[in-house]
């Protein structure tokens, strides 16, 4: 096909503003799926995605469309909807020239959207604003184009109002797409030049890349190189990516599709990555490539420490699937063997957590989580800190610097105190405060990055009664004081709950883990001693008392020295027992650590 009737485009859009609704209603009108195989959510193929109502993975679909008496194709980049996975919506982003902007008419625009309508505007793509569920009671069109006006300075008649659910506008969404995308602009005797936007693992044929033809074209067969990793492969297949693949023979600038090369290892195809020929390279890659960088780290156990090895093949074979997970082998004393894994944001690793335990029925106990920091040592060697273990001796350590983000929160004005307050609390500081409407504000804050680990989204969205947007950019280093905290079960150090803190929140921590242990640890035939310390000093202390058998019942009557010196007798064997008896910590207990406000 011409390159004039191609069109590449994306969807962009807040979670659960139907972005896959809308796709799924545009498969159907353009006739790329029968109605035998409709149903919803199809570009979303995990059950997790399905049961969320969220998109993990991105994807890619081509339509064929005729208009005007011409047939035209319409490759649909799907892109995640959530920030964890920022990086996979700016190569898909890449991949197109237009983009879908997605907005409820009944919420409103969120920070998501102004995120990766960013995005868009940075890759010059021509915006169609689209005002998704106007058939909903609780729409409100008017309030909300005047929103979308605001934001993107066009004219109210350019958004077009629409329902993916009912079908109302999709005839006006095709036609905007082919009248106000451009087409590609590639030049086809060029030499190659093709980036990946996502790839996904067939168990057969290894692994798929996606990609784009900026310029040249790629052939059944050639021998292909990849820049990032320098390596070459022979095209076994390439081919269309329609409901189901199609191999084809060549694929020509501009257009999009798939190539099988028999990779088995996913660290050697990165997402962003330029694909040329070995014959005839491209003279540079394509720009924005970056490798991507874990924000969150935590230790992954085994419930049972003999499963070490089939939780390292899951863990494999997971990677295989979601090349930004990174991991490698750790032991804890209270744990036994696992790993140390990296995670781009806490969504991102609940949903490891889920998936390992669907996909390959593994339970895992999970570590506190922290982020990475950098420690300068009074030599000046710099090393890099992602586990509490690696914090050096406070006698060697000069400085540590730890990540900071820019947050964009968007919130109803009611909420705006309470919302300040939370990250205030979470050492945020206040850069700018813009009120979009009159009820709606959009908040800027820089704020550390380990304090939105923990808790922070579940609070924010408690006290903004869930009408709070969050969106956040990470912006480099600050120099920070660190502290290690750690918890001792009856003087012994329990490594799993250690953790790194700011030192002026240690203390309240320290004192809110330890009461929070006391409820969940049973209690045992001894006293058990929970403490928190920082370095050789004790912050905080409780005691889980010991289990009292009344030992005096069977002495009725006669002297109060006989009581006594059962008494005695009782109290050196529980001294004993201490010495000798172990403390079991529940699961429960290594969870409750990451949900200590609640």
């Amino acid at each position: 096909m011409k390159q004039k009737n191609i069109r590449n485009f994306c969807i962009i859009a807040h979670i659960d503003h139907g972005k896959s609704t809308l796709a799924d209603r545009l498969l159907a009108d353009t006739g790329t799926i029968s109605e035998r195989d409709q149903q919803n959510q199809l570009l979303d193929d995990m059950d997790l995605e399905r049961e969320r109502g969220i998109t993990i993975k991105s994807h890619a679909i081509q339509m064929e469309y005729e208009f005007e008496g011409e047939v035209y194709r319409l490759n649909l980049i799907d892109t995640p909807g959530h920030v964890d996975f920022s990086y996979e919506v700016s190569r898909s982003i890449a991949a197109c020239e237009g983009a879908l902007l997605v907005v409820d008419a009944a919420q409103g625009i969120q920070a998501q959207t102004i995120s990766n309508l960013y995005l868009a505007l940075e890759n010059d793509l021509e915006i169609i604003p689209v005002l998704n569920k106007v058939d909903l009671p609780g729409a409100n069109p008017e309030e909300v184009t005047d929103q979308i006006v605001d934001l993107l300075g066009c004219d109210p008649e350019d958004v077009i109002p629409a329902s993916a659910k009912t079908g109302i506008g999709m005839n006006e969404i095709l036609s905007a797409v082919i009248g106000r995308i451009p087409a590609p602009e590639g030049d086809e005797e060029a030499p190659l030049q093709a980036l990946i936007f996502d790839s996904v693992y067939n168990p057969y044929r290894g692994i798929e890349a996606y990609f784009k033809v900026i310029n040249g074209k790629i052939n059944k067969g050639a021998k292909v190189k990849f820049f990032a990793t320098d390596k070459e492969y022979h095209a076994d297949e390439i081919g269309a990516l329609k409901l189901k693949q199609l191999p084809m023979k060549e694929i020509k600038a501009g257009d999009v599709g798939y190539i099988i090369s028999g990779i088995k290892t996913a660290t050697e195809v990165k997402v962003g990555d330029t694909i040329t020929l070995v014959d005839n390279p491209c003279d540079n890659a394509i720009e924005g490539f970056e490798d991507v960088k874990p924000m969150v780290f935590a230790g992954l156990y085994p419930v049972v420490t003999e499963d070490f090895e089939e939780l390292r093949a899951s863990m494999e074979k997971l990677q295989l699937n979601d090349a930004s997970l990174t991991f490698e082998p750790e032991s804890s004393a209270a744990l036994g063997f696992g790993f140390r894994c990296g995670f781009l944001g806490m969504l991102h690793m609940e949903i490891i957590q889920e998936r390992l335990e669907r996909e390959f029925d593994m339970t895992v106990i999970t570590t506190v989580p922290n982020v990475f920091y950098d420690a300068v040592l009074k030599t000046g060697e710099k090393i890099s800190i992602h586990n509490p273990s690696e914090l050096p001796e406070p006698n060697i350590l000069e400085i540590v610097h730890e990540p900071y983000i820019a947050a964009q929160i968007i919130t109803k004005a009611d909420f705006v105190g309470q919302v300040m307050n939370l990250c205030i609390d979470k050492r945020g500081e206040l850069k700018n405060q813009v009120y979009l409407t009159a009820d709606r504000v959009e908040l800027s804050f820089e704020m550390p990055l380990a304090e939105i680990v923990f808790d922070f989204y579940d609070r924010l969205k408690t006290i903004s009664k869930g009408y709070a947007s969050f969106d956040y950019q990470p912006i480099g280093m600050k120099p920070t004081t660190l502290a290690k905290l750690d918890i001792l079960l009856n003087g012994d150090q329990v490594d799993a709950l250690s953790a790194l803190i700011h030192r002026d929140n240690a203390y309240t921590i320290g004192k809110k883990i330890c009461s929070k242990l006391r409820e969940l640890i049973p209690r045992q035939q001894f006293d058990i001693a929970i403490q928190a310390a920082i370095g050789a000093k004790i912050i905080s202390r409780e005691t889980v008392k010991a289990l009292r058998k009344d030992v005096t019942a069977k002495c009725y009557g006669g002297d109060i020295s006989r009581k006594r010196k059962l008494l005695e007798k009782q109290k050196k064997g529980k001294k004993r027992m201490r010495q000798v008896g172990n403390v079991e910590i529940p699961q429960s207990a290594f969870m409750a650590v990451l949900k200590l406000d609640d």
